[in-house]
């Protein structure tokens, strides 16, 4: 059997019973404690330079690793003359997977937000990793596949075997986490363009993850040995299942580059979308995440901003009008009543003093004087919930000083009995009325 890990693992067995491996463990220690003291110092003069953060996070992941290889393999080099480095050898491979899962998992959490299930797709990458390792040392690998290039297939005239079905998913997994880490490097650097508009930023980051992920299959298709042409059918039924089953999606996909480029709204606007009103947290290429006051998210489709009404509150300016009902009742004085809403109302730290706020008369209700409270409020995005709460609190604090009532609602009642009738009887909804 040809395999130069598995006679190394051979080699290794019998170098138990002499003096070499004492050698090659004492030139993997020292490495060891030469890489760590590389890695120490580096990641103190990474940390303080002006270096990105996250490609001073991936350098510090793979930094050991790749450092402890170096001296590995300066150590095995210098032996491998006078005696068996089966245990460097053994070594070297051990550190190479560890870089691979290290810089795997950095390219993951680089790419992907963290989640449930990229921790689970970092175990079961990690686990892959070791798990091929230690078939590799064993020697069973090979066999494993040759098993799998023996079962082959054919995908119209092309003879295809399962080995390289998998190695087509896997070259094209790593093309393309290549290809989105590399759109998320150039994403990072293009918002920070303040002078580039945010929606045109937006849109320009998702163009430029659309064709990194399309020449990544590309470049992985062409490097198993597939014939490209071959997606000239399937981009066939795919237009064909657009223009049937995937119409929707395909409007909603098409309906969110409109509202990018059109900046109809954008990144923290508050809107009204039929019953829904709130701000602008996520424009995505399928739907929009509007945030309420109340903290619920809400997931609208693309399509509907299109073919709907949109009430964009902070299109031209980022203020927000707040209107507060109240009602007073008929023996109150209106005019020194409404200046004491507008004064209480401008004590409120993120109230507006310019519109400052205005208080009107509405109009005469059945059971007390409707009064209204308009504020204007400067940083919407912070949350507008809490501000009526607080001027309410303070409205019922400065109305029982001053003796203003706030009345319960009125009702009027007649009682007949007989065919005579009685005085109207004047009652408050609490009280109990019976008829007969």
């Amino acid at each position: 059997m040809n395999n130069p890990l598995y006679n190394a693992w051979q080699e290794l067995a019998h170098d138990f019973s002499t003096a070499t491996v004492l050698w090659q463990v004492g030139i993997l220690l020292i490495s060891l404690a030469i890489a760590w003291s590389i890695n120490s110092f580096q990641r103190g003069r990474l940390n303080r330079s002006n270096v990105h953060r996250a490609a001073v996070e991936g350098l510090t992941r793979i930094l050991f690793p790749i450092s402890s290889l170096v001296m590995v393999s300066i150590g095995q080099l210098a032996i491998s003359h006078w005696y068996s480095a089966s245990l460097l050898e053994l070594a070297s491979r051990l550190l190479i997977a560890m870089a691979v899962i290290r810089l795997a998992v950095y390219v993951l959490r680089y790419v992907f937000s963290p989640s449930g299930w990229l921790r689970t797709t970092e175990n079961i990458f990690s686990t892959t990793v070791w798990l091929i390792l230690v078939l590799h040392v064993t020697g069973v690998l090979p066999d494993i596949l040759d098993a799998l290039d023996s079962v082959r297939f054919n995908i119209g005239k092309s003879p295809v075997s399962l080995l390289l079905v998998i190695q087509g998913l896997l070259t094209v997994l790593v093309t393309v986490f290549i290809a989105l880490w590399l759109s998320r490097l150039i994403e990072n650097k293009l918002m920070q363009a303040t002078h580039i508009n945010l929606n045109m930023r937006v849109v320009i980051n998702k163009v430029i993850r659309i064709a990194f992920v399309f020449v990544a299959v590309l470049i992985a298709l062409s490097a198993v040995g597939l014939d490209i042409t071959l997606l000239s059918v399937f981009g066939g039924a795919l237009g064909v299942g657009l223009g049937f089953g995937l119409q929707k999606i395909a409007s909603n996909y098409v309906s969110g580059f409109i509202i990018l480029l059109d900046e109809s709204m954008s990144l923290g606007d508050f809107v009204t979308i039929g019953s829904y009103y709130g701000s602008v947290q996520e424009l995505r290429s399928r739907y929009m995440v509007l945030r309420q006051l109340d903290g619920t998210d809400v997931i609208i489709p693309n399509e509907t901003l299109i073919t709907s009404a949109v009430v964009n509150h902070t299109a031209t300016r980022r203020r927000v009008k707040l209107s507060l009902p109240i009602q007073v009742g008929y023996d109150t004085d209106l005019r020194s009543t409404l200046a004491l809403m507008v004064e209480v109302a401008k004590r409120h730290p993120r109230v507006m003093q310019d519109p400052e706020p205005d208080a009107k008369l509405v109009g005469f209700g059945e059971s007390g004087i409707d009064l209204g409270l308009s504020v204007w409020v400067a940083d919407p995005e912070n949350g507008a919930g809490n501000i009526p709460s607080t001027v309410y609190l303070d409205l019922w604090d400065e109305f029982k000083a001053r003796g203003i009532s706030i009345p319960y609602p009125q009702r009027e009642i007649r009682i007949l009995d007989s065919g005579m009738s009685m005085e109207p009887v004047s009652m408050a909804s609490a009280d109990v009325a019976s008829s007969k």
